[in-house]
């Protein structure tokens, strides 16, 4: 185990404390003592266990990210809603295998959901350096296949080094 600083376990439970208070909704003292002690002890439980060091460069740049995905998630929504409503159901599906020039594994899964969490595309495997995605149709790798959205997740590690 590797030692954590106790504003690190204090960052942790404030941060678990206050989803907490997010999903429950309930302010009564019990309510929110319980959610303390708990979160509390999950952050302490976890605490030596996390390859994760907080690296707020990398957050603040991954929030950055998030309109981009969203505004490709929206896109590909609609593009596969037309796949969907066309009576030819015009799909052609493929498995693509995906060479990464990542080298750090956060990148890699940020990658990874990046591509599954966008509509018409799935990540079925993940190793070091290779994904296999399935595709229902050209124009829903495009991302995937023209290396832009790897391109994004590389700038949110670091404009384009994809080192650990």
């Amino acid at each position: 185990m590797r030692p954590v600083s106790s504003q690190f376990l204090l960052l942790k439970a404030t941060a678990l404390f206050v989803l907490w208070i997010m999903l429950s909704g309930s302010f009564n003292w019990i309510h929110l003592l319980l959610g303390a002690t708990a979160s509390l002890l999950i952050a302490w439980i976890n605490s030596g266990h996390s390859p994760f060091v907080p690296n707020f460069r990398i957050w603040g740049k991954t929030i950055l990210f998030l309109p981009w995905l969203f505004s490709r998630i929206v896109h590909s929504t609609l593009h596969v809603t037309k796949l969907i409503l066309n009576p030819k159901l015009p799909i052609s599906p493929k498995l693509l295998h995906v060479k990464t020039n990542l080298r750090n594994r956060a990148a890699v899964v940020l990658l990874g959901n990046s591509i599954t969490l966008t509509p018409g595309t799935i990540t079925a495997e993940v190793d070091d350096s290779t994904l296999i995605v399935h595709t229902l149709d050209d124009v829903s790798s495009e991302d995937v296949r023209s290396g832009r959205l790897e391109g994004k997740i590389a700038s949110v590690f670091g404009n384009g080094d994809t080192s650990p």
